[in-house]
């Protein structure tokens, strides 16, 4: 650990200590965590036993990132994408840093909702180091789309995909109302952000809202795909533990709900339809969707109901998708949450980002396929 991190620690121990540290599944509401090695039991990377293994953490005090130089103690839902010129943008979610405690939202920590960094790495295996971050005047981290953080109101806005279209970065984020039981939690709605300056300055697009009502309420929580032409849009219900649905749209309509279509089962629905949307997978929390070249096939990385990070199978993006097959299983490492896939191929080896919710940091992880 290098200098600075070393006295931020030391003078962070006493008040730290009091913090709930997590030992069961990741629970809901992020704002009882403590980001701070040691004393929230985390000494360097997981030790896992299966079929993967922890390559290099992210972000916190304990990176190679030195992200506390702007300000990210601990942060989750680390979302990759390819902006489209062989540079990789990195959404995080809710993110704790100093500064002052947003106490309305039960937080003692100073908290975004949202904030993104940009990386040049495309071989992964030492690590990912970021180049770049957005910045706020004080050179921290800020959020991309402000969020009130006020109770029953919205208390975040956090990013749960992102893609590239014609040079235009778009995020798909979630308004998040209330935290709920463990893995469980009410939005307002889900909707798009725009960014055509890689990400440095954004516009929430209200027109592409989806409310969390009626069919709608299945596409809170997105991932997207580029196939063919098309944006697909995997959904699911806020919270784990859902329903995961789909619906495409061709790329230069992605903020137009009217011209989506919906997989019905069978085919895809008229346009504008999102009644017609039936589940394609279940027992999906936080999903993740790519195509793999060694494969030769899509897969979906997310947790199961049982909070193991699973990957499943398929020849076509609506599907039929495989049997789950276990990448981290619960017993190594309970509090895992949200797989997010590396956007550049890597051969045989398959590398994604979870969050670590008893440390609240994201990991890089490595499975051999």
């Amino acid at each position: 650990m290098n200098k600075s991190a070393s006295a931020l620690l030391s003078a962070l121990a006493g008040a730290s200590a009091l913090l709930l540290i997590a030992t069961t599944p990741a629970s809901a509401n992020p704002n009882a965590i403590n980001p701070i090695p040691v004393l929230n039991g985390s000494s360097g990377l997981p030790n896992l036993g299966g079929r993967t293994r922890a390559v290099f953490q992210m972000t916190g005090l304990a990176s190679p990132n030195n992200t506390q130089s702007y300000n990210v103690l601990g942060t989750d839902l680390g979302i990759m994408w390819d902006n489209g010129d062989g540079e990789m943008l990195t959404a995080f979610g809710d993110t704790a840093g100093l500064g002052l405690p947003n106490l309305l939202a039960g937080s003692t920590w100073a908290w975004r909702s949202n904030i993104l960094v940009r990386s040049h790495t495309h071989d992964p295996a030492n690590g990912i180091y970021f180049d770049s971050v957005v910045r706020d005047i004080f050179g921290q981290a800020r959020d991309l789309i402000p969020s009130p953080k006020i109770p029953f109101v919205e208390i975040s806005r956090i990013p749960t995909a992102g893609i590239s279209i014609n040079g235009v970065q778009f995020m798909s984020m979630m308004s998040v109302r209330t935290w709920d039981d463990i893995g469980q939690w009410t939005t307002n709605f889900s909707g798009l952000a725009a960014s055509g300056d890689n990400g440095e300055t954004w516009a929430d697009l209200t027109n592409a809202r989806r409310p969390n009502e009626g069919a709608n309420a299945n596409f809170q929580m997105n991932a997207f795909l580029k196939n063919g032409g098309y944006v697909y849009e995997y959904g699911t219900r806020s919270g784990r533990d859902r329903a995961a649905y789909i619906a495409r749209v061709r790329e230069g309509d992605i903020a137009n709900l009217g011209e989506y279509e919906y997989w019905e089962g069978e085919h895809w629905s008229k346009k504008g339809d999102v009644d017609a949307a039936a589940p394609i997978m279940g027992g999906v929390g936080e999903l993740s969707v790519m195509y793999n070249e060694y494969l030769g096939q899509f897969i979906s990385l997310t947790t199961d109901p049982f909070n193991s990070v699973v990957m499943r199978r398929a020849s076509s993006p609506q599907g039929p998708w495989s049997d789950p097959e276990v990448l981290i299983d619960t017993r190594e490492l309970p509090s895992a949450y949200a797989p997010s896939i590396f956007p550049f191929q890597t051969g045989r080896d398959l590398y994604f980002l979870t969050t670590v919710h008893s440390q609240y940091n994201v990991i890089l992880m490595r499975t051999t396929l």
